[in-house]
């Protein structure tokens, strides 16, 4: 095994479209897309199309949850759930299709038990002896203590194994160190220090702050259409975003994180892995519901990708995306 993802608040996501959005009105609706969704079970199907390997630890309840393993497993993703009590929760996204507006409905999902959320940590440490980097992503759901990523990246810290954290909110609030590599969205690194950061010397000094403060070791600011900003405790760089239309945006973050913890067991370069990571997400772009792209698109972007950014820094440094 390679890459091991932990979703706590998993989801089966529920896609479609109708003619318009109206409110009181019943609105017909296409033939739904059913994906199995969740931070880490989106980065573990990027990192199976990325033709490299992937196990995903989730949380799994009621009816809802055997249903979700029933989508990991037709995805071809290995997995090992975690029996919980409640049902795991259903998302719904609905695309109007005279805007080509999306608006997405999520629900909090279970609450989980002290003895659940144990099992959950003890099916990431028995997973984890044999992986090369831990994904974590994703909300954490009702019950679960906002240092729950706290003590993970303690627990990983300790085992010697690299973790890769995509949160937000009070979950990355709580966390204080142990992080690998941190990929908060500009708006996410935004609140954590409570206020907008405007350009990119406010977001390259946060990123180095947390840097400093031993929370992460490398933080890549996705930046949306202005694409990414990969900092660590001595280079920044830059890389552009690829304009494509959108079919759907669920999941681009989480296949963004999948293509960079790939690049990362490839032992490819920082800045190698991040151009991997905003290949995978652009073609994810392109895709319907929280499906990946294509390998053959995500390799297409990743050559367009290849010589189109900047470094601010001493480019000759090429900063591993592992540590050595």
């Amino acid at each position: 095994m390679s890459i091991l993802t932990l979703t706590m608040n998993p989801a089966i996501d529920i896609c479609t479209r109708v003619d318009r959005v109206r409110p009181v009105d019943k609105m017909r609706c296409d033939p739904p897309r059913i994906d199995p969704g969740g931070g880490g079970i989106n980065v573990a199907r990027t990192v199976l199309a990325l033709g490299a390997t992937a196990t995903a630890v989730f949380p799994a309840g009621g009816y809802p949850g055997r249903r979700l393993e029933q989508l990991v497993l037709a995805a071809g993703v290995s997995m090992r759930p975690v029996p919980i009590a409640e049902p795991t929760r259903e998302s719904v996204s609905v695309t109007d299709k005279t805007s080509g507006e999306q608006f997405r409905f999520v629900l909090p999902g279970p609450t989980l038990s002290d003895a659940e959320q144990q099992a959950v940590l003890g099916a990431v440490d028995q997973a984890a002896e044999s992986a090369q980097v831990v994904v974590a992503s994703g909300s954490l759901p009702p019950g679960v203590p906002d240092d729950f990523y706290r003590t993970l990246a303690e627990r990983m810290a300790i085992r010697g194994v690299p973790l890769v954290l995509d949160t937000s909110g009070a979950a990355l609030r709580h966390v204080h160190s142990g992080v690998f590599l941190l990929k908060p969205s500009v708006r996410e690194l935004g609140e954590l220090f409570g206020r907008r950061l405007t350009g990119s010397d406010e977001q390259i000094a946060a990123a180095r702050e947390l840097i400093s403060d031993r929370v992460a070791h490398i933080v890549v600011v996705s930046l949306g259409a202005g694409g990414a900003l990969a900092v660590t405790s001595d280079t920044q760089e830059f890389f552009p975003a690829i304009p494509v239309p959108v079919c759907s945006g669920i999941g681009a973050g989480d296949a963004m994180v999948g293509g960079i913890a790939v690049g990362m067991v490839r032992g490819m370069s920082l800045g190698d892995a991040v151009r991997l990571g905003i290949a995978a997400a652009t073609a994810a772009l392109g895709a319907p519901g929280s499906s990946p792209g294509a390998p053959e698109r995500i390799a297409e972007l990743f050559e367009q990708l290849e010589d189109d950014h900047y470094v601010t820094d001493d480019a000759e440094q090429a900063p591993s995306a592992l540590p050595g």
